[in-house]
């Protein structure tokens, strides 16, 4: 059987060369004319190829590995790492050439305690990574925000999928997201992030969060937004204790077959640093390697990760065990 990931063009990360203008925040914000780098049938072809690919992963498998690139000053694992666009650049393709299937760009920090990021400031960041990475390699880029005008102006730039931690519920964010027309992934949090983990209660959290995911899933699509293009996200650490988040990561085989792909994000999570005692976000692999096998043996679909290899190799391994199994 072919390997998916070897068929593809390999990002390099030394093919760093801007070949076009820059275009300012405030140019896309204000209604300026923007136009995506690689055209709107070149987006349109890779949001579709995107969704079938989620689809695929989420009714067969293995589970799609999405890199993160944070480019903030203040997130919880790598703050600052890559706040310059040049060096997020150079870190999505590494990702890229590592195996990512997604890679997952991020303007604004929602770890706990986090200050709000103004929208230009936020476009600020992204975009120019975006254009960029976009150009560069062939693998889907999604925007991790909750602003309209940032997905909006994501997608124009070569973003191919929308993931909103806020679940589309900032005042426009189902319209925009259903005229834009890519994958969107909805996730649960209780309360925002500067207070979320002052007092997390639930009444049974996998019932609570399932019928916030679904809730929300109906109005998208009652606002237009195609069934098909809907992902769920659980919220592992945003608003959840421990003991929510593994209740949560113990039933996630029962969030992943309610109709929906699934997407994980536990790589680096406080929770692992409370169970194994390594108080640093960087010493969590091998808690992160755990939890991602776990996460796609119970039908993840997509698994949101820092360290792109290993984990590709991880789901390179426990495909290979369900392919015997099979025969």
């Amino acid at each position: 059987m072919p390997n998916r990931r070897d068929s593809r063009r390999r990002a390099d990360p030394r093919d760093l060369e801007d070949d076009g203008p820059p275009r300012s925040a405030a140019a896309v914000l204000f209604g300026h004319q923007v136009t995506g780098p690689n055209g709107g049938k070149m987006h349109d072809d890779r949001a579709t190829r995107l969704k079938e690919r989620i689809h695929r992963a989420h009714e067969q498998g293995p589970a799609l590995v999405m890199g993160i690139v944070n480019v903030t000053p203040d997130s919880f694992s790598d703050g600052g790492r890559f706040e310059q666009a040049e060096q997020a650049v150079e870190h999505g393709l590494r990702l890229a050439a590592e195996g990512a299937d997604i890679l997952d760009i991020g303007g604004e920090s929602t770890r706990p305690g986090a200050q709000p990021v103004g929208i230009e400031e936020e476009l600020a960041r992204v975009i120019p990574v975006i254009e960029r990475l976009s150009r560069q390699c062939d693998v889907p880029i999604s925007i991790d925000t909750s602003k309209p005008e940032v997905m909006r102006a994501a997608v124009s730039a070569g973003a191919a999928m929308i993931n909103d931690v806020n679940g589309l519920r900032a005042p426009g964010a189902v319209a925009t997201a259903a005229e834009l027309a890519v994958p969107v992934c909805l996730m649960h949090m209780q309360g925002e992030p500067r207070t979320m983990q002052a007092r997390p209660s639930y009444q049974d959290v996998v019932s609570d969060v399932r019928d916030f995911l679904l809730e929300r899933a109906e109005v998208c699509q009652r606002a237009g937004l195609d069934r098909a293009n809907l992902v769920l996200d659980p919220g592992f650490g945003f608003g959840k204790t421990l003991e929510h988040n593994l209740a949560l990561l113990n039933a996630l085989d029962e969030l992943a077959r309610i109709g929906f792909p699934v997407l994980a994000g536990l790589s680096r999570k406080s929770m692992l640093g409370r169970i194994t005692g390594r108080e640093r976000p960087d010493q969590r692999l091998a808690a992160s390697l755990a939890v991602a096998l776990i996460a796609a043996q119970k039908g993840a679909a997509i698994l949101r990760v820092h360290d792109v290899a290993e984990t590709v190799d991880v789901v390179k391994v426990w495909n290979a065990t369900r392919e015997v199994s099979s025969r």
